[in-house]
């Protein structure tokens, strides 16, 4: 077979649309009959997967698999770096944890790391007809160019064309970009193709002597200027996308049920709520002042990569009391994995897996206790869900789980669920816990929320009990509604980019 072609997207900085147009590239390629899949050498993110072989890697080539229509794998994210500090990260390499490593340590470590990268995309390569391929941050990081793996390196080992985005929207999108190829050598500077201008806003005409100026300068074409959108969603893994959620919540109708997930300093897989996001009934925001605990009718916590110190967060912020005088009030509280360990009477982290805190008080809210271990549990999940308010007639659900803390039932608290199947292999194992009066539960389970009857039971319940009217709408599947908003990223993009031009750049 012959190899995959290429194409890489780079970018003049941290979020300025590098993720969604691959993922409306992959989409596009797709719909044109190509066997198409992502790669990104090395992402750094909270969000991650687990794929059906148990590897985990990040949101973002989970997306774009998605979109490109084929199954997500750890060759795609060959590393994925967790923060876990500001100075440190865990290293997962080729699915599985390498360890825990400071910044220093990890850019030692780095040029051994190349092979692992490389054997991933040879795979790839090998497998599909075109790579779409990301790069991180700005392409010309030039402090950080002797330790690069995933921009222009990468793109130089491949032999890539590339197309440098960058972000109208922000600014100083001209100085951007020409500023970017003077700081490129020059056999970086061959290797760029052309440039999409993204998040624009008002009337083209307006840009066009500075197009034709980029156009003169630089000698590489402006292949699009695309538009700004706001009804197209496409999930985001990065934080900055997340501080733009902070306290905006969608404009509905005033009877729905408000949800606020707690933003955490080291919040991971708030993917899990996307879902809830796109529900006519449900109003969701992201907070961390006690204040705003009092306007919700739920209180979701939500992943963390930093349990003990996000829950010393909690505590320290007066979040934790504001939450627990919620539920005295009659409130609902969910935690889900670090945040469902929180909702217990203590967590214990005795060989420092994740910090130097040894053991930090819980909510109280649920009867058990967790202690963090080693070995770190990756796996998707087939599961029956026990309790009955949410389980409905179709009680079987699938999710996946991503932790590294074992969790003991201490009182009448009983299962939320059992898990019937992990990476396919049939087992029996009890997860998560529902107090007597219903109002607190929590599970290890990400991606819960995604299943259309567990999510459509779980609204209709909180809008039964607050006494509210559920809107005759609903977001019958997230699935499908997923499906539509790659078809539609397709077509915007198709409007807006020169794609028959990027087919040839591409070799296509």
């Amino acid at each position: 077979m012959a190899k995959a072609k290429n194409l890489m997207i780079l970018g003049t900085g941290s979020d300025v649309g590098k993720s969604i147009l691959v993922a409306g590239l992959c989409r596009i390629l797709k719909q044109d009959g190509y066997r198409v899949a992502p790669f990104k050498a090395q992402n750094m993110a909270l969000n991650s997967f687990i794929t059906p072989e148990g590897g985990e890697m990040g949101r973002a080539q989970v997306v774009q698999a998605e979109a490109a229509g084929i199954e997500p794998h750890i060759d795609m994210n060959p590393i994925l770096l967790k923060p876990t500090s500001n100075v440190g990260s865990q290293v997962i390499l080729q699915g599985k944890v390498l360890g825990n490593f400071s910044a220093e340590e990890y850019y030692r470590k780095k040029p051994d790391l190349v092979a692992q990268v490389m054997e991933s995309y040879g795979r790839l390569e090998s497998k599909y007809e075109v790579l779409i391929m990301e790069g991180a941050g700005s392409a010309a990081e030039i402090n950080l160019k002797d330790k690069d793996l995933v921009n222009l390196s990468m793109a130089e080992r491949v032999t890539a064309p590339v197309l440098l985005v960058a972000d109208i929207d922000r600014g100083g999108v001209f100085a951007s970009i020409v500023g970017h190829m003077e700081l490129f050598t020059p056999p970086e500077r061959e290797l760029i193709k052309g440039f999409i201008i993204n998040k624009f806003r008002g009337d083209p005409s307006l840009l066009s002597s500075g197009i034709e100026f980029i156009e003169a300068r630089t000698e590489r074409p402006v292949l699009g200027l695309v538009h700004y959108f706001t009804d197209i969603h496409i999930p985001e893994e990065d934080s900055v996308a997340l501080d733009l959620k902070m306290g905006v919540a969608k404009k509905k109708p005033e009877k729905q049920v408000r949800i606020g997930v707690i933003r955490l300093p080291h919040i991971s897989n708030y993917t899990d709520f996307d879902c809830l996001e796109q529900e006519p009934s449900v109003n969701l925001t992201y907070f961390n002042a006690p204040e705003q605990v009092f306007e919700m009718d739920v209180v979701i916590l939500p992943g963390s990569k930093n349990t003990l110190n996000d829950l010393l967060y909690l505590h320290n912020q007066g979040l934790a009391e504001a939450i627990t005088a919620f539920y005295v009030r009659g409130g609902t509280v969910v935690g889900i994995c670090g945040g469902y360990q929180m909702l217990g009477q203590k967590v214990l982290d005795p060989e420092g897996v994740e910090s130097d805190l040894e053991e930090v008080a819980g909510l109280g809210l649920l009867e058990m206790e967790t202690e963090l271990l080693g070995d770190k549990v990756t796996t998707q999940v087939k599961a029956r869900l026990l309790w009955q308010e949410l389980a409905g007639p179709d009680p079987e659900i699938r999710g996946y789980e991503i932790h590294m803390g074992r969790s003991r039932p201490l009182g009448s608290a009983t299962a939320l669920l059992e898990i019937s199947e992990r990476n396919g292999r049939p087992v029996r194992v009890q997860d998560g816990l529902v107090s007597e009066d219903g109002r607190v539960w929590g599970t290890y389970l990400h991606g819960l929320f995604d299943n259309d009857g567990l999510r459509h039971r779980f609204i209709s319940r909180l809008l039964k009990s607050e006494d509210l009217v559920p809107t005759k709408e609903r977001l019958r599947s997230f699935h499908h509604w997923k499906e539509e908003q790659y078809n539609k990223l397709a077509s915007h993009l198709r409007n807006h980019l020169d794609i028959s031009r990027i087919y040839k750049i591409i070799g296509l």
